[in-house]
């Protein structure tokens, strides 16, 4: 649902702990050299650290935070795909996937193991400019994790094979067409690269680089590429968490100090596009929804004239005060409008795009011209100063709820100092942001926008150029590949670093850290709300959630879509405000506010800082008690909803969830699709809307959830207006008949064209439970298929190099369960993944689980707790679940005895019971015409679905 942004004019004081002094410069390792530190400010929101440089050029970043007993751990290295040559690209890309392959001292795939064994987390990311690598741990896994860092950074290549290298290209191919070219609009980013640069520019191409690229090259292309850029002095690595600062710089010298240095690496040139003119270029997509993307080339990151930008992007299409939304979208000619500035190291560019309706009337012409007008009106009219008050208040509060996570700290110090060498840049980004005035803003317009030659991409539906906005000008020309020069053995210069220790020896772990339940506080109202909340003072912040008995569950046969439709109106301003003056009011607050419906309930979610929280709620109580649901907003509503289901329902994703709830609940209420189908949401009303809210907004079966710097007196005080309101008593759920799934089949439903496939293995399941028979299936599972190292996935991913990833979850309510098997296959390997699932559920379903699984069961379930409490919204989640379904406050501790003592025989019976391969149906999303013949040859009967939409 869309937010109702709340704003702060004021920044407050960071609460947290420390441990210190950061710098004890007599006490440092040889060959560490001190550079700066940041202490905490009172009066400023920073982040804490101190910064060090090893001898071979590795820079280190320490943030220590004991306020949970955790660690988190980044190594950013300054090479993205702006690094690779014409012809390799995907490169750095292709080395995320490497990285998790096993070093020299790291067997195949016990990264990832380890990691998920010790209780944590771990994955990487690659952008243009730099590839990071990071684990969140609990803290006494610190030494552990800078083993496996340090040991991929200095000893990857020889455990680096070219069947690793092939399996990795199928991986890579694979997450390429599920997220390119297999997903709406997935290659608009990939043509407005090519049309905005040059070729050979490095940002050209997508991170994820070409398929022609990545199969003319041999692993010796991929060693000498992390031969020129993986090295320690192009290389920061920041840890921040419970960590003492002395023990880690110790850890940090020892197995990272003896790498050695890679050649020196300059700073790339800033690239800036340049364009001599507007250039036109379509897109045909397996799409409904047209839209037109236009950009225009800026700066770079860090220029002063990025600020500026920012703000004209927010003015221009951000929020509903917006000019985009209020021509376009509010107007109905947009299904969605909006702009940004995309912004990276060596250039930017400035966005505006808008989504035409689906049908006759999304033809682009006339859509470019409206968004083009409203340009224009944004020149005359200009911004104001109260206006860029309001982003500077939301970008003041931003700055104080991206530090509530350890990670979210980490992440910022990494950056900054990779792209500007200066780790904590909130208060310089932020007195940026207040600086720019209106002049600013105008002259950003003018310098970059107005008049400025642009790109502009029509996305348009397959055999429908007519509507783009006007005939393309330009064609991505065919690429010219220099010719492939093969890298030998010998041009590869290994640079192996010489130990005082053995490093095959895995550092022995420290004694397990015990992470602590929150202290729960109840408030139970006289009209029937309950209140559940925890007080937390790490950041001035508070977070609530006020659910009601309102969900789609609820809805009628017929009226499927009412919830969510009720819950966008409720969006919609009140009797006294509209929604645009409520936006204003709040903007300056720094808070968010969003509605929004769920299958039981429909959720008020409040994010603020503690000393607007009143403020916030008066609001808030406006918009509960006073809805406007004006006949204008409904018409407006009701047709965005019905364009909203053509964008979700044309997803392959979305295809296989509806097939789910109609295989397994064909025939009952749990078929249904939540967000509605097209019949159901025409035949709303507003009366219906009305209906609906008086109702289900009750305080008869109101659950309230509050995390943050308020304790039980002082919230009880701020929710009076709950406490004094009267309503009708909660609705009863009728139970539903569910019929059995009857003998197995496949279930084929079409996506014609789709390059791969979507394969499902589902059952019906239990309703949900915390600690019984769910839980212990769950547990079952782990080894099978919940986890990075699982059967299934490694099968499939790393084994087979069909799929990016296969996973095994259980979809569980109050009334109904499900469990499903699922992996986006290539499409040419359907039929073999089918036969390979049901061979890991017939082989874990007979044997059972190893000895070794088990212990690994144990150790990587057992110690996730310390992960589980740190953030605002993770303590909410967990504060809501105990809610919803009634469960004891120690339910997590009753679940860690559970895993420390379950038996082995007793995880097998579920195997059993639960994963026998017969019981599943099997479902399939792609394109029926080229899958019918393979499908056809596993002998399981086979019928076409035709989906409910």
């Amino acid at each position: 649902m869309r937010k109702i942004w709340l704003g702060v004019f004021s920044l407050l004081t960071i609460y947290g702990c420390a441990s210190g002094p950061f710098s004890s410069k007599s006490t440092l390792p040889p060959g560490v050299t001190f550079i700066e530190e940041q202490l905490e400010q009172p009066d400023k929101t920073t982040i804490p650290y101190s910064k060090y440089q090893l001898d071979n050029g590795l820079t280190v970043i320490l943030s220590p935070d004991d306020s949970d007993p955790l660690v988190h751990v980044d190594v950013t290295y300054h090479v993205g795909s702006a690094r690779e040559e014409v012809g390799k690209s995907g490169f750095a890309h292709f080395f995320e996937h490497m990285m998790f392959q096993g070093s020299e001292h790291v067997a195949d795939q016990e990264h990832f193991k380890l990691i998920t064994e010790a209780g944590g987390s771990l994955n990487g990311t690659t952008n243009r400019d730099r590839t990071n690598y990071f684990e969140s741990v609990p803290a006494n896994q610190l030494e552990k994790v800078l083993w496996l860092e340090s040991d991929r950074m200095g000893f990857l290549l020889d455990a680096v094979s070219q069947r690793k290298f092939e399996i990795q290209r199928d991986t890579v191919k694979n997450e390429r067409a599920q997220n390119y070219d297999n997903r709406p609009y997935g290659l608009m980013w990939e043509k407005m690269g090519e049309a905005l640069y040059p070729e050979g520019h490095p940002y050209s191409w997508q991170t994820i680089g070409y398929v022609e690229d990545l199969d003319r090259v041999d692993v010796n292309d991929l060693k000498a590429f992390f031969l020129r850029w993986y090295g320690p002095n192009n290389a920061v690595l920041t840890i921040g968490g419970d960590i003492d600062v002395a023990q880690t710089l110790a850890w940090v010298n020892k197995y990272f100090g003896s790498i050695p240095k890679g050649p020196e690496v300059e700073s790339a040139p800033k690239q800036p596009a340049i364009l001599t003119e507007d250039k036109f270029i379509t897109l045909e997509d397996r799409i409904q929804q047209p839209m037109v993307l236009i950009g225009w080339p800026t700066t770079y990151q860090g220029d002063k004239a990025e600020a500026s930008l920012s703000a004209l992007a927010n003015v221009l299409g951000q929020g509903t005060n917006s000019l985009l939304y209020q021509d376009l979208v509010k107007t109905q000619k947009a299904v969605d409008a909006g702009a940004f500035q995309d912004c990276s190291e060596l250039s930017c560019v400035f966005y505006v795009y808008a989504m035409a309706p689906s049908g006759p009337d999304g033809k682009l012409k006339p859509l470019y011209q409206s968004l083009m007008q409203s340009l224009a009106r944004f020149e005359k009219q200009g911004v104001s100063q109260q206006r860029l008050d309001q982003i500077t208040g939301m970008a003041e509060a931003d700055a104080v709820f991206a530090l509530q996570s350890v990670k979210g700290k980490v992440s910022q110090l990494a950056s900054n100092q990779t792209f500007f060498g200066q780790p904590d840049r909130i208060q310089s980004q932020l007195e940026q942001i207040r600086a720019v005035s209106p002049e600013a803003v105008m002259d950003a317009y003018h310098g970059y926008v107005n008049g400025h030659p642009k790109v502009t991409l029509s996305v348009v539906p397959k055999r429908k150029l007519s509507y783009a906005v006007t005939p393309a000008t330009f064609q991505t020309p065919q690429r010219v590949l220099p010719e492939y020069a093969k890298v030998s053995d010998k041009e590869l210069n290994y640079r192996r670093p010489v130990d005082s220790f053995d490093r095959s020896v895995m550092p022995e772990v420290a004694n397990a850290v015990k992470a602590h339940m929150p202290k729960l506080y109840h408030i139970y109202f006289d009209n029937g709300a309950e209140l559940l909340g925890t007080q937390s003072s790490e950041t001035p912040t508070v977070e609530i959630d006020i659910s009601f008995p309102a969900g789609e569950r609820y809805v009628e046969e017929g009226k499927e879509g009412l919830a969510n439709l009720t819950a966008t109106m409720m969006e919609e301003g009140t009797i006294k405000s509209t929604k645009e003056e409520l936006q204003a009011r709040l903007d300056k607050l720094g808070s968010t506010v969003s509605i929004s419906a769920a299958n039981y309930t429909t959720s008020i979610s409040i994010s603020t800082l503690e000393a607007n929280l009143h403020q916030t709620l008066e609001i808030v109580q406006e918009v509960l008690s006073k809805p406007a649901f004006k006949d204008s907003d409904f018409e407006r509503n009701k047709q965005q909803m019905l364009e909203g289901i053509v964008y979700q329902h044309q997803k392959p994703s979305w295809l296989a969830s509806q097939a789910t709830r109609q295989v397994l609940f064909s025939g009952s209420i749990y078929q249904r699709p939540n967000d509605g189908t097209k019949d159901s949401i025409s035949s709303l009303t507003l009366d219906d809307v009305k209906a609906f809210y008086r109702k289900h907004y009750t305080p008869q079966g109101a659950q309230i959830v509050v995390v943050g710097d308020i304790n039980k007196r002082q919230i009880k005080k701020e929710l009076a207006f709950i406490e004094s309101w009267n309503g009708e008593e909660a609705p009863l759920l009728h139970p539903q008949v569910v019929n059995n799934t009857g003998k197995q089949k496949v279930y084929l439903v079409d996506k014609p064209g789709s390059p791969q496939s979507i394969v499902r293995f589902v059952r019906q399941g239990l309703p949900f439970d915390a600690t019984g028979e769910v839980y212990l299936t769950q547990l079952a599972n782990f080894n099978l298929a919940g986890n990075f190292n699982s059967r299934i996935n490694q099968n499939l991913r790393e084994d087979k190099g069909y799929t990016y990833g296969a996973s095994g979850y259980f979809a569980a309510n109050r009334e109904v369960g499900a469990i499903v098997f699922s992996a986006q296959v290539r499409a040419d390997t359907t039929a073999a993944s089918i036969k390979e699932i049901q061979s890991e559920l017939g082989k874990y379903s007979k044997q059972g689980i190893t000895d070794e699984e088990m212990e690994f069961l144990r150790l990587a379930v057992g110690q996730q707790d310390a992960l589980k409490y740190e953030t605002p919204s993770q303590k909410a989640q967990l504060i809501s679940s105990i809610l919803a379904y009634s469960l004891d406050e120690d339910y997590l501790q009753q679940r860690n005895e559970i895993v420390e003592t379950v038996s082995k025989s007793t995880l097998n019976k579920m195997a059993a019971k639960w994963f026998t391969p017969d019981d599943y149906q099997i479902i399939v999303v792609g394109d029926v015409q080229a899958l019918k013949p393979q499908l056809e040859s596993l002998q399981i009967p086979l019928e076409e679905l035709e989906i409910v939409r």
